[in-house]
């Protein structure tokens, strides 16, 4: 007895209310922490912090004070990178509510679940990312007129 063909089945367009559902408790798992950590960091390079040793430091000894300097202006940068990656997330939410949550910008093909479970915020698939990074590079490189 022959089997009958097997009928492709037809490829999701998006993901399931649960499944978005499950990303979004993800999302705002990872939120929260993010703003916990941007707090810190804010914290850490303003004076707010009433556990601080600024006014009770010598002001002679400069490395001291090039070292603290240094940090601020790290953890500054620390802070304006978790402010870009609650910015986000805040945007993932919203392709949940849209619907459009794991689609990828590029393709229009879903993205994997594993990468959305890691990388939650993500709107490239693998694939496009590559695509994009060999782009990036290859505009990167300078031309070199004795090589050609």
């Amino acid at each position: 007895m022959k089997k009958a063909p097997a009928i492709p089945q037809q490829e999701k367009n998006r993901y399931s209310d649960e499944e978005l559902d499950e990303f979004k408790q993800i999302i705002l798992k990872k939120l929260e922490k993010a703003h916990n950590d941007l707090k810190l960091l804010t914290e850490s390079y303003t004076t707010g912090n009433e556990h601080d040793t600024n006014d009770t430091s010598p002001t002679f000894k400069v490395l001291e004070e090039g070292y603290q300097v240094f940090s601020k202006e790290e953890n500054s940068k620390f802070a304006a990178r978790q402010e870009k990656f609650i910015k986000s997330l805040e945007n993932a939410l919203i392709r949940i509510e849209n619907k459009t949550y794991g689609i990828c910008r590029v393709t229009g093909k879903l993205i994997p679940r594993d990468r959305l479970r890691s990388v939650p915020h993500a709107t490239l698939s693998i694939e496009a990312k590559r695509v994009q990074v060999v782009a990036t590079t290859a505009a990167a490189r300078p031309i070199d007129p004795d090589l050609e």
